[in-house]
């Protein structure tokens, strides 16, 4: 007995065609598995050794962390500082690395000049790279009279 429809009454008709819909479907299934597969095995078969060099591009150094408060004291890393010895430790990081960052945070009570001096002292010490820390928040401004 074969397989297909009968076309006439007591008539069968034999199949002569390969249905390839399943055919395709497990060639895409082991397509897919070897797609998935093949970066996990060619990274235990290639195992690459980096050279080691001096120098490199990642950074080593830590930023700068300044902080005004707002009787005007500097504190340099949670410590309070003088203006000589934060001019000294801004030298000593620019000569560690000279793309230090600079995260200032200043209270908001802080005198507009204060601020300017620490980021003249910086800056004169031969850094650059500043940022500004401040709090998200939605403080509006006081409205003048």
């Amino acid at each position: 007995m074969g397989f297909g429809g009968s076309s006439g009454p007591g008539e069968v008709q034999e199949m002569n065609e390969i249905n390839i819909t399943p055919f395709v479907d497990v060639v895409l299934v082991l397509l897919v598995i070897f797609i998935v597969t093949a970066p996990m095995m060619m990274k235990d078969l290639l195992e690459v050794k980096l050279p080691k060099t001096s120098v490199s591009d990642i950074r080593a150094s830590s930023p700068l962390a300044i902080a005004i408060t707002a009787q005007g004291q500097i504190l340099l890393g949670g410590q309070l500082v003088t203006d000589a010895v934060l001019r000294e430790r801004a030298s000593e990081a620019r000569l560690e690395d000279p793309m230090t960052s600079v995260i200032l945070a200043a209270d908001k009570d802080a005198r507009h000049g204060d601020v300017t001096n620490v980021i003249a002292i910086v800056k004169g010490s031969g850094l650059t790279n500043f940022a500004i820390q401040v709090e998200k928040g939605a403080e509006r401004m006081k409205e003048g009279p």
